[in-house]
């Protein structure tokens, strides 16, 4: 039987593309689902999955994660039909690109406000919940490998994402203490259609710098996403590192270049010179801490100084 036979989980955008390849792990896992979504025919289309396999219909609610009361109304209706709440997701996003250097504030308040701030939104709501009941528990957000990799089309998004990856990685050192894991989950090339979020832009963040959508070149760009992990085979990846506890888990192998660099170009760009005692005995203590944080201790200001 798996560890999280009977567990609760909520997805914010569970019905399409990773998300959906998550909740089909998740209940191949045994887990109970409550999913977010936004399109009606993707909602209908996942029902369908869940129906042919036999599995539990999910508690359906639709939200934009960027309603922070939607998002309080979710934690409650989760919690009103399963009883607890076990496990969070974090996995709406848009992927949208465009020159940096162009963009509007409307890029930024969209983008950001999504990808980012759906995260935050979802911390906010669920964590309470997921304090409040027992057993085994767990928090994953999801980035992407742009939590790492910067380019020169993908600013915004990389930003939201490195954003994500800092959020989340301070986030395990508190949470470890109560019992509650936490995963950043940095996918790369996904066999999905994330690649059209600019159809689907909002009115309200209408005014961008990036122009008017060339839908024959994006589409051009979407074909290729079809080269991407099915999301299934991403969702079982992800389940397998929240078993074995880890704080962060790549889906896909095809970057060791890229970390070799970062990690040698990092190296050279430290001062060859020695540190102070007082700043080494600093960096010692925050060490420390962190490392006594995930050994389950509580950490407060206290212990860094």
């Amino acid at each position: 039987m798996s560890d999280w036979q009977g567990r609760v989980a909520f997805i914010s955008g569970g019905v399409s593309g990773l998300g959906l390849g998550i909740a089909q792990a998740f209940s191949d896992a045994g887990m109970r689902l409550a999913l977010s979504y936004r399109n009606e025919d993707y909602r209908a289309s996942a029902s369908a999955w869940f129906a042919a396999n036999g599995r539990e219909e999910p508690l359906w609610i639709k939200l934009d994660v960027m309603d922070r009361a939607g998002w309080a109304a979710a934690a409650d209706a989760v919690e009103a039909h399963f009883g607890e709440v076990h496990v969070l997701c974090n996995n709406a996003g848009v992927s949208v690109f465009g020159d940096t250097a162009e963009a509007s504030h409307a890029d930024y308040d969209w983008i950001m406000g999504v990808n980012f701030g759906g995260v935050v939104n979802g911390i906010v709501a669920f964590l309470p919940k997921l304090k409040a009941a027992q057993g085994k528990r767990h928090v994953v957000n999801i980035a992407s490998m742009a939590a790492y990799l910067s380019g020169p089309q993908a600013g915004i998004y990389t930003a939201s994402k490195f954003a994500v990856r800092g959020l989340t990685e301070s986030l395990r050192y508190n949470l470890v203490p109560l019992g509650i894991g936490c995963t950043l989950v940095c996918p790369a090339l996904i066999r999905t259609n994330a690649w059209d979020s600019a159809f689907r832009r909002p009115a309200e963040f209408a005014s961008s710098g990036f122009g008017a959508v060339d839908k024959a070149q994006l589409e051009q760009f979407g074909s290729v996403f079809q080269a991407g992990m099915d999301p299934h085979e991403a969702g079982t990846k992800i389940v397998a590192g929240m078993s074995a506890g880890a704080g962060l888990v790549f889906t896909h192998p095809e970057f060791a270049e890229d970390f070799k660099a970062i990690y040698e170009d990092s190296l050279a760009a430290l001062p060859d010179e020695v540190a102070p005692p007082e700043r080494l005995e600093v960096e010692r203590m925050r060490r420390e801490a962190n490392k006594a944080a995930l050994a389950g201790k509580a950490i407060t200001i206290d212990d860094l100084s």
